[in-house]
């Protein structure tokens, strides 16, 4: 017999519609969780350098998969005054905590929250330090005279790890780069640091962290052997395949030497990775909107085909870095890779955070004024790299006098244009791929840096006929002991009117 909804007793349906959601409730989301590193995946996956018409090598997965597993929570270092009562004895008694336990996850957005977590605890586990002169000099006030702390009252830069042996001291990994503060205070994931904020609060103890652990930088992923100092940097950045190598002048470099280009490195914005330049700047890219991109890097050094590519970069950069280039092996005898990971499910959840970042509201309004430069934006023909709605053509550029002899590499996109930028990083680094990707303008209000070196601070600047004299004095990056040089490249937009200029700049901060 079928039965009427109405011939079911009241009392029935309530019990039903009540027991209903708590079965939907307790369905997990289950993740379909590729494999990082993957050496089918790994194959293709970055773009054959211009030098050598050849991949860079990558390790095996057996290696990085015999790296030890690190899963631990870390907690923020305060500024003198700013601690909470009792928070360092807290510390010594709470012990090892998992940084993400996945078993727990149920959720698309418990996952995601997991990969803030990621984001803003990590440290850089080659690094951590249980020294107690170290950890002494982070406790003592007068490490942060003069010093700036973040907001809450927290240094950017360092971190507490509680383990099995004691309270380690760490510093920070993804977050310390890609956080930016805005003016009120407010912190924006992903964006690219300030490096004001940055620097300020930095305390002085990253250089004898690195120094006591034999690392040229805090993101370069090797204990570096017994050569002399400058032997760890041509390590770091030389091109032993490029003829007349500006990177060779590194190998007698002293640190007193180094010093001035690191600090104009850092006041591009940038970050000397490994595998990059000091002598070429790169900035610290902008991640709030990274999952439309089709390749990561300004040199497109690798391809960005789904979220495994991602979490693969996250993995390169701090754990697996390459030292192989065709036959060129550019580590030297002692220099060893760091012995910890972590796990794939950390990795995965990061790049679900990165993926969901989103910008922050813009207070610069679609007016009558931006609504002129959006007719100048598609007028003077920007939409054919700078496509709407991504504002990218997500293509590749080719180098100031690159030439590729045997064809762009199949995994490439390229538009035949050149925008006649600085073409060191693209053609004289280990990243030197011979393009540059074509960035997107969304979130140009807040960045703070422009072309791939950094050296404009502000679109006023960018679209400037001055920067192309020799008698500029850049916002952004320089070489040591230079204050006045051209920004050559990009020409679009300087012939525009002074009134046209500032329309088409106040249509890109409304992006």
């Amino acid at each position: 017999m079928k039965l009427s909804a109405c011939a079911i007793p009241l009392s029935l349906l309530l019990l039903c519609s009540l027991l209903a959601p708590a079965a939907d409730n307790e369905k997990t989301w289950k993740p379909d969780i590729p494999k990082v590193w993957d050496d089918a995946a790994l194959a293709d996956w970055p773009t054959p350098l211009a030098g050598l018409k050849t991949r860079p090598r990558h390790i095996a997965s057996k290696e990085y998969y015999s790296l030890t597993v690190d899963n631990l929570r870390t907690y923020p270092v305060y500024f003198p005054g700013r601690e909470p009562d009792g928070y360092w004895e807290m510390l010594q008694r709470l012990g090892p905590k998992p940084l993400i336990e996945p078993e727990k996850l149920k959720s698309e957005a418990d996952w995601i929250k997991a990969g803030q977590r990621v984001f803003a605890e990590t440290d850089h586990i080659h690094l951590r330090t249980l020294d107690p002169k170290l950890i002494a000099i982070a406790r003592d006030p007068a490490t942060y005279k003069g010093k700036r702390p973040l907001p809450d009252g927290t240094a950017n830069d360092i971190r507490w790890v509680p383990t099995r042996e004691g309270v380690a001291l760490g510093i920070r990994d993804c977050g310390v780069c890609h956080t930016r503060y805005l003016e009120d205070g407010t912190a924006v994931p992903g964006a690219p640091r300030d490096e004001a904020i940055g620097s300020a609060s930095a305390v002085g103890l990253i250089g004898p962290m690195q120094t006591a652990r034999r690392v040229v930088n805090a993101s370069a992923p090797f204990h570096m052997g017994p050569q002399p100092f400058g032997e760890w940097l041509y390590q770091a950045w030389g091109v032993p395949w490029r003829p007349n190598d500006i990177n060779a002048r590194l190998k007698t470099m002293t640190v007193e030497e180094y010093t001035p280009f690191l600090v104009a490195f850092l006041h591009s914005g940038g970050n000397p990775r490994w595998n990059g330049s000091i002598f070429f700047p790169a900035k610290i890219p902008d991640l709030i909107g990274i999952k439309d991109r089709k390749y990561i890097d300004h040199t497109a050094t690798h391809q960005h085909r789904g979220i495994g590519d991602l979490m693969r970069y996250a993995a390169l950069v701090d754990y697996a870095e390459t030292a192989d280039f065709g036959s060129y092996h550019v580590l030297e005898s002692g220099t060893s890779r760091v012995s910890a990971r972590l796990k794939d499910e950390a990795l995965y959840a990061l790049a679900l955070y990165i993926y969901s970042l989103k910008p922050p509201p813009n207070p610069n309004p679609l007016d009558a004024r931006a609504r002129a430069g959006q007719e100048i934006f598609a007028r003077e023909g920007c939409p054919t790299c700078h496509t709407p709605p991504l504002y990218t053509s997500n293509k590749l550029t080719p180098a100031r006098g690159f030439t590729s002899t045997g064809g762009a590499p199949a995994s490439a996109d390229v538009q035949p244009i050149s925008v006649e930028t600085d073409p060191g990083l693209a053609l004289e680094t280990r990243k030197g791929t011979g393009y540059y990707k074509v960035p997107s303008l969304k979130g140009v209000w807040y960045r703070g840096h422009y072309l791939h070196d950094g050296a404009v601070t502000s679109l006023e600047e960018m679209f400037d006929p001055d920067r192309l004299n020799a008698t500029h004095t850049p916002g952004g990056y320089s070489p040591p002991g230079v204050k006045a040089r051209a920004v050559l490249g990009h020409e679009f937009g300087l012939k525009l009117s002074s009134q046209e200029r500032g329309e088409l700049i106040a249509f890109l901060r409304t992006l």
